[in-house]
C-alpha cells in the first residue's frame, strides 16, 4: 500500500495527514475552514486518495497559515507514498464541468514545480474563506509534492462551481496520474532514469 503520515507543529498550526493513493476516497478531514474542508473532501472523494486532514491553526490571525500549510502537508504526504515513482502513469488531465462552468486540469508529476493559474472570482469570499487563497492551496501543493500543474477555467459565472469544478479537475487528473501503469513493470516514467532536476 502506498501511504504516508506527515505531523507538523509549528507556532501557526499543528497538523496531521495521512493519505493512501490506493484508497476509495474515504477522507476525515477538519481545518477549522468550513469552504476548505469541503474542497479537500472533494480531492479525497474524486481523486479516490483515501486522506485524514486534521489542522488546528491560528484562525485567529487569518486563513493564509492554515490553507498553505494543509496544501504543505498534503503535498508532502502524496510524494512521500509516491516513492521513487516507479511505474506510475506519471500525467493526468480533465474536463470538469459544473453546471455553467468548465474547467480544465492538468498534472505532472514530474518532481518539477510550478503552476500555471488562469481563473478568477468575482468575489472576495466563498462562505467565511477568502478566495485569493484557492491559487495559493494549489501553489503550496505543487510546491510540496512537486507538481507541474496547469489550471485553467474555460468559463463560468458561479463562483462556487469555479472553486468545486477547479478542485474536482485536480483530483481526476491526479487519479490518472498516481495509478500504477502495469505495463511499465515498476520502470521510472522517465528517460532520465529519474524524476526531478
Amino acid at each position: 500500500m502506498r501511504t504516508a503520515r506527515i505531523e507538523r507543529k509549528t507556532h501557526e498550526t499543528d497538523i496531521f495527514v495521512e493519505v493512501n493513493l490506493d484508497g476509495t476516497g474515504q477522507f476525515d478531514v477538519s481545518t477549522g475552514i468550513g469552504f476548505l474542508d469541503h474542497m479537500v473532501e472533494q480531492f479525497s472523494r474524486h481523486s479516490l486518495i483515501d486522506l485524514t486532514c486534521r489542522i488546528k491553526g491560528d484562525l485567529h490571525v487569518d486563513q493564509h497559515h492554515t490553507t498553505e500549510d494543509c496544501a504543505l502537508a498534503i503535498g508532502q504526504a502524496i510524494v512521500q507514498a509516491l516513492g521513487d515513482k516507479g511505474g506510475i502513469v506519471r500525467y493526468g488531465h480533465a474536463y470538469s464541468p459544473m453546471d455553467e462552468t468548465l474547467s480544465r486540469v492538468a498534472v505532472d508529476i514530474s518532481g518539477r514545480p510550478y503552476l500555471v493559474w488562469k481563473a478568477a472570482f468575482s468575489q472576495p469570499r466563498l462562505g467565511e474563506m477568502d478566495t485569493e487563497l484557492f491559487e495559493h492551496w494549489f501553489h503550496s501543493i505543487a510546491q510540496t509534492a512537486g507538481l507541474t500543474l496547469h489550471i485553467e477555467l474555460l468559463y463560468g459565472a458561479n463562483n462556487h462551481h469555479i472553486c468545486e469544478s477547479i478542485y474536482k479537475g485536480f483530483a481526476r487528473a491526479m487519479r490518472l496520474a498516481v495509478e500504477i501503469d502495469p505495463r511499465k513493470q515498476g520502470a521510472i516514467p522517465s528517460t532520465k532514469g529519474v524524476l526531478g532536476g
